[in-house]
């Protein structure tokens, strides 16, 4: 019954999304976004005034989006869905949602290891994932890899948000990638020894602990840590300025990074619209708006980022093709779980 109720409402969307009949439903483009409304929007206005073609625009949390798209099959009116992280856009690819795109543009714009290599998604923007560190408690020569962090010299001082986070599956599928899985769980259960407190709360949860005294290093998003500089409150701000962020792993692989990004739905019923759309979310002027509003890194080399993450220094980045992070979730999940990683 309630997979009858969402394929009803999906109807509805559909009907109300084209009821202007098909001239004018053809300059439309229907947008699922896991990435807030004041986050995009403008940015799909922009595009509107460029190409006349209205973009309709649901938000919501990526696991939620993705679960819709799932139930709605072909009758979903979402023509993309915009989400987190090349481990949920590979959920998405698995799940059969998502249809593949060959434009020579976005292969120009954007580098091959951030999108799928069928094109099934496309990343839009980069998050790193470094440590950081509180900077009266730790010397920077005092860090240098993420392995090195299951050390026992950092025993009962490491922050980190729970396993079941898809950053961290993340990060610890680029691990498997790069390590495999006997090394890498070997690690983990080192790393986890090492935890200053059961894991809890979000990154910004870990900065506030770390500035509380709770423990002496996290790691981080850098997206995060940026908007924490510029909060408008002062106590996240101040929390954020005890931290430095350290570049991990920079004489071998490079840091960890992540996209956020975009995929044209298998039921797309204005696939050239979409495509236009894409396309213009990896031009210079939406580049450069991501990177000064969102504090994100450009996919494209060439747009330069905002002054704080400027001030977070240049780093070399792993450039491992992010779809083996999706390939790697479930062994990495299991891997988490036996190494007590909570």
């Amino acid at each position: 019954m309630r997979l009858h109720i969402r394929g009803a409402l999906s109807a509805i969307v559909l009907c109300i999304w084209t009821l202007a009949g098909p001239a004018q439903a053809a300059e439309q483009v229907n947008l699922y976004s896991a990435r807030k409304e004041e986050l995009i929007k403008p940015l799909l206005d922009k595009f509107t005034v460029k190409t006349g073609i209205k973009v309709n625009l649901v938000t919501g949390k990526e696991d939620a989006l993705l679960e819709r798209l799932k139930s709605e099959g072909r009758n979903s009116p979402a023509d993309l869905l915009l989400t987190s992280d090349a481990g949920r856009l590979h959920r998405a690819q698995e799940a059969g949602v998502l249809a593949p795109v060959d434009s020579a543009t976005l292969k120009k714009l954007v580098p091959a290891h951030y999108r799928d290599p069928q094109g099934r998604w496309y990343g839009l923007s980069v998050r790193a994932r470094p440590i950081a560190y509180v900077t009266q408690r730790v010397h920077a020569n005092e860090l240098s890899t993420y392995e090195a962090l299951a050390e026992r010299k950092w025993k009962g001082r490491i922050c980190i948000r729970s396993s079941d986070n898809i950053y961290n599956q993340s990060l610890v599928a680029s691990m498997i990638a790069h390590r495999g899985a006997e090394a890498t769980e070997a690690w983990a259960r080192g790393f986890v020894a090492n935890f200053a407190r059961p894991p809890v709360g979000g990154d910004r949860d870990q900065v506030l602990a770390a500035a509380a005294g709770q423990c002496d290093v996290v790691i981080v998003n850098t997206y995060y840590l940026a908007a924490m500089l510029n909060d408008k409150e002062p106590a996240q701000r101040e929390a954020a300025q005890k931290l430095a962020v350290f570049w991990p792993n920079q004489r071998d692989r490079g840091a960890h990074v992540n996209v956020s990004g975009i995929g044209l739905t298998a039921a797309a019923r204005h696939r050239d619209n979409a495509v236009k759309l894409i396309e213009y979310l990896a031009s210079a002027e939406a580049q450069a708006w991501y990177a000064e509003v969102n504090h994100e890194y450009p996919v494209r080399p060439d747009i330069p980022v905002s002054k704080t993450l400027a001030a977070m220094g240049t780093f070399k980045a792993d450039t491992l093709n992010l779809h083996q992070l999706g390939q790697y979730n479930a062994e990495a999940v299991k891997l988490m779980d036996r190494a007590g990683w909570k």
